[in-house]
């Protein structure tokens, strides 16, 4: 490919790039929110359970959230916020690519994830 040929190819890409960027901004929580386990624990037996477990522990539809692949030195808290928005390939298990949760609101996932880290505190993931 000449010179010439790959100016317009980059021009192209480098015009989409603000596009792709803004699909990726991840959900944010309310200003001021206190995520709180408590409230998160209903909504994760609502919409996370049938899949991830009322146990945390995972089962045949999806995988465990009591495990080291999931502590917050792996998957950030912003990763459950992308997760719940955009779905998820899979790429630790092989159970299948996450849908997106519709419904579940910025602040909702917050609660959930504060439910999950303190369950993952009992367990003793950190």
């Amino acid at each position: 490919m000449s010179h010439r040929n790959i100016l317009p190819v980059l021009l192209a890409a480098l015009i989409s790039l603000p596009t792709a960027a803004q699909s990726l901004q991840i959900p944010r929580p309310s200003p001021g929110l206190m995520p709180n386990p408590a409230a998160g624990k209903p909504l994760f037996e609502k919409n996370c359970a049938s899949c991830h477990g009322l146990d945390l522990k995972g089962t045949d539809k999806g995988p465990p959230f009591l495990h080291r692949v999931y502590e917050p030195s792996h998957h950030a808290d912003a990763a459950f916020q992308l997760a719940v928005r955009n779905g998820v390939r899979a790429h630790h298990w092989k159970f299948g690519d996450m849908q997106p949760i519709h419904g579940m609101k910025p602040d909702d996932v917050a609660h959930v994830t504060a439910y999950v880290r303190a369950m993952q505190r009992r367990a003793g993931i950190q």
